[in-house]
């Protein structure tokens, strides 16, 4: 049985259609959120820089899927609209994630679709609260494609681009994945901290 939370063993016992599934699922579908996506495009990259996938492929589909998967959040939203806010918390939905997005979201108004890409979680909800928000979706559209572009081409880039001129990169993988998940978290924190010194 593989951790479904190691971006390698998903990748190798998936393959490139469960990349495209996996981010399609983060990008928008609520219970999407504990998946590891940026880990997971630098590693699928960095495969791809050892043959296991052509790049141009994964770098299309993976667009394409993170695309659609915002675009299906940003349906749901608008369907569900404020009775996401009172849903009862289960095993994939938790209030305090929604929250925790709206912040952000009133914070950054549009570019919060482009830049919660980068953000864990946040990157899940941002779609279902522009849905909820009723924002314009042909504006809502532009700003999908752009964070979408931007997060897919960065990271599993980065990760092609080790990978053609690190030797043996694989060892350190593991340090390399450790602080792409730091790092992602990072933006929440400040947020997090820079809102609780504006209330206090």
């Amino acid at each position: 049985m593989f951790d479904f939370l190691d971006p390698t063993a998903l990748i190798q016992t998936l393959g490139i259609l469960g990349v495209f599934v996996i981010v399609f699922a983060e990008s928008g579908l609520f219970f999407g959120f504990f998946f590891p996506g940026d880990s997971l495009l630098f590693t699928a990259g960095l495969l791809a820089s050892q043959g296991y996938f052509d790049i141009y492929l994964l770098v299309f589909g993976c667009v394409i899927s993170a695309v659609l998967g915002d675009s299906v959040g940003y349906a749901f939203g608008k369907h569900a609209g404020d009775k996401i806010f009172t849903r009862e918390d289960s095993l994939f939905f938790h209030k305090k994630h929604v929250l925790s997005a709206q912040i952000f979201y009133e914070k950054h108004g549009k570019k919060a679709i482009v830049l919660a890409r980068f953000v864990p979680i946040v990157r899940t909800f941002a779609p279902i609260l522009a849905g909820v928000g009723k924002m314009q979706y042909r504006t809502f559209l532009a700003y999908n494609i752009i964070g979408g572009v931007l997060w897919v081409v960065g990271l599993s880039l980065l990760g092609f681009v080790l990978g053609n001129t690190i030797p043996d990169i694989d060892r350190y993988i593991l340090p390399i994945v450790v602080v792409i998940i730091i790092g992602s978290f990072v933006p929440m924190i400040v947020s997090y901290v820079q809102n609780k010194k504006s209330s206090s």
